[in-house]
């Protein structure tokens, strides 16, 4: 996959699988525009105000003319009942969901030719643990609005979604039950979800559009009840 001279915005990417996916589009050419509330070498702001938005949105076309990829993966607030306050939920749907779509309304215009965008969502689009009600409405959202855009752009920009699964990003190597209890044997990492970014945002991935693809190591497709396979409950 070649990206020389390719434009890449990349929301999230200070640290994690956005700084990743930041890196390897960079290692192939691209010309890499970060947006993030921590320090970065591009636009250091905040996804949840709409003037840091329409700033970031007009150095970039300023500075480039156009846009060839948007990746939206800045990471919304991991809160939930009891906790999560009324603007906390708020602030999490502004990063996760309505965040991505000013980005794409302001950008509309400027996308290139063979333009895509991939959204971040995660594996919690589909399944919940206790406490977490905010950041799986938002990645939720984002799953829908990814459809949502995609019939929107037609012919114009592919619009794709990932959901990752447990993805380590601070180098720990997991093993024992953590890594066994993936169907894949272990525990994802950030090069895991960054190559399937760049898949989808090339010419190979030209007649996918609309689409989720959950990558978890098969979690979400392993039956778990009490007492079988040794599967066990501690209520």
């Amino acid at each position: 996959m070649n990206f020389t001279d390719k434009v890449v915005i990349v929301t999230g990417a200070a640290q994690g699988i956005g700084r990743c996916i930041a890196e390897k589009f960079r290692a192939l050419g691209a010309k890499i525009c970060t947006f993030d509330v921590q320090d970065n070498p591009y636009f250091v702001g905040n996804l949840a105000c709409e003037a840091d938005i329409e700033r970031f949105c007009r150095k970039v076309i300023s500075e480039y003319g156009h846009v060839d990829y948007l990746i939206n993966n800045a990471a919304p607030l991991f809160k939930g009942l009891p906790d999560c306050t009324w603007q906390e939920f708020n602030y999490a749907l502004q990063v996760g969901v309505a965040a991505p779509y000013q980005l794409t309304r302001l950008l509309s215009a400027h996308f290139a030719a063979g333009a895509a965008i991939v959204n971040i969502s995660s594996s919690r689009d589909r399944m919940s643990m206790p406490g977490t009600e905010c950041y799986s409405a938002a990645k939720g959202g984002i799953a829908a609005l990814t459809h949502a855009l995609a019939v929107s752009l037609a012919g114009r920009v592919r619009v794709n979604s990932i959901s990752p699964g447990w993805i380590e990003t601070n180098g720990v190597e997991y093993c024992g039950a953590d890594a066994v209890q993936h169907p894949a044997g272990r525990v994802g990492k950030p090069e895991d979800i960054a190559d399937m970014v760049l898949f989808l945002c090339s010419d190979k991935a030209g007649f996918i559009t609309g689409e989720n693809i959950c990558i978890d190591g098969g979690m979400t497709r392993q039956m778990i009840y009490h007492g079988e396979y040794n599967w066990q409950l501690t209520p």
